[in-house]
């Protein structure tokens, strides 16, 4: 997506070849304009799947599912990095290793909120090692739920996350692909 590897390149910070900062635009202070722009993306990208929820991880990736659920008019459902009170007890976890805080945690999802009727297209911002997506097909999986598309906002594609998951046959869409970054040098984007 043109648009997108633009903006990074504009405004995006390379602080070491493995930390890509987009923070004043995508994931902390958020260009609404551009993300509409990614969920139009997303429907175009995945619109031949009949998609009845967009799925993701709190909390970096509910603007971007909600821009992208607009386009689909099917609900959001976002996996909890931290069980609450209010949460209920029937819920479908799972455990993911954050590359970006270097530690596990556990994601909860209320099961009234996904079913085998439902066909998921999970969204993220990132996708490093692939962690965060095992986790959320793993709650598609014990919810008996489709996933029809995986979306990724920035691929960090000299990371094994994206081959892997595209090698259990998941149909991956990511609309920046980065295949390296340095400081000094830049970011080169995948064509």
């Amino acid at each position: 997506m043109k648009e997108l590897k633009d903006r990074i390149r504009k405004d995006g910070k390379v602080l070491n070849a493995d930390i890509l900062k987009v923070d004043s635009f995508l994931n902390h202070q958020i260009d609404v304009e551009l993300l509409d722009h990614i969920g139009m993306e997303f429907k175009k990208r995945f619109e031949n799947e009949k998609i009845t929820k967009v799925l993701t991880i709190e909390a970096s990736g509910i603007a971007i599912a909600c821009m992208t659920a607009r386009h689909f008019n099917v609900p959001v459902v976002f996996a909890k990095k931290a069980r609450s009170g209010n949460i209920g007890s029937s819920v479908y976890t799972s455990v993911v290793h954050s590359f970006t805080y270097d530690r596990n945690y556990d994601i909860t999802l209320s099961r009234q909120y996904l079913s085998s009727d439902d066909k998921v297209l999970i969204v993220d911002d990132f996708m490093a090692n692939g962690q965060a997506m095992l986790g959320m097909i793993d709650i598609c999986r014990q919810a008996g739920a489709e996933v029809g598309g995986i979306g990724i906002v920035i691929e960090k594609g000299f990371q094994d996350g994206g081959d892997m998951i595209r090698r259990q046959g998941y149909h991956v869409e990511s609309l920046a692909i980065v295949d390296a970054m340095d400081p000094e040098t830049g970011i080169q984007f995948r064509e």
